[in-house]
């Protein structure tokens, strides 16, 4: 493991046990091993560390949910995958997910937010051009993006919100089938079959 990845491997157990906010920069050093000096070889400080966790982490999330999108020529069984992949995303990395939920984003103008905002605007585009093909065959309604995606993925979120709290237990796969067919019901139109498949 590299010294850059000893750091963000530390950071994410730091970070999540006590908050950026509460992590001294020495207890991160003193939990990644590394010196200062290559901690400031890689980092300018521990807001870059936290913007570039974020960044990497929903990376690896976008990369996976777009890969179920792709799985899936028919709308109905994407949508009803990528809940399901939410959800096991989720608790196969549980503190990544946790990080993701209780910390902002990298902001335009700070340490990491182009790269971040670069980042999400190919994954929504990709996401957008696949909801518009599907739309333009008669298969999903024509809804404002925000919209679309608190419904597709707003249950979901929660859900793995409570659970990672430790608030209810491990979602059922009755759980998560029923989650993904109310979000298909929801994006829907009300006759999708009549939809021409790409």
């Amino acid at each position: 493991m590299t010294g850059r990845e000893r750091i963000l491997e530390a950071a994410l157990r730091c970070f999540g046990r006590d908050g950026v906010a509460a992590t001294p920069l020495g207890r991160l050093l003193a939990e990644s091993k590394v010196s200062a000096g290559s901690f400031y070889h890689h980092f300018s400080g521990k807001e870059e560390v936290a913007a570039t966790l974020y960044t990497e982490t929903l990376g690896r999330y976008q990369q996976g949910f777009l890969r179920e999108l792709r799985l899936h020529g028919e709308p109905r069984a994407a949508v009803v995958a990528s809940v399901a992949f939410h959800i096991a995303w989720c608790g196969a990395n549980r503190d990544r997910a946790r990080f993701l939920f209780t910390e902002r984003p990298p902001g335009a103008g700070r340490h990491g937010g182009e790269e971040f905002v670069a980042q999400n605007r190919a994954f929504f585009e990709e996401v957008r051009s696949w909801w518009r093909l599907h739309e333009h065959h008669g298969a999903l309604l024509p809804l404002d993006f925000t919209t679309a995606h608190v419904l597709w993925l707003g249950p979901a979120q929660e859900l793995c919100r409570l659970w990672l709290t430790e608030r209810v237990p491990e979602p059922s796969e009755e759980q998560i089938a029923t989650l993904g067919e109310a979000a298909w019901r929801c994006l829907r139109t009300p006759n999708p079959e009549k939809g021409v498949r790409p």
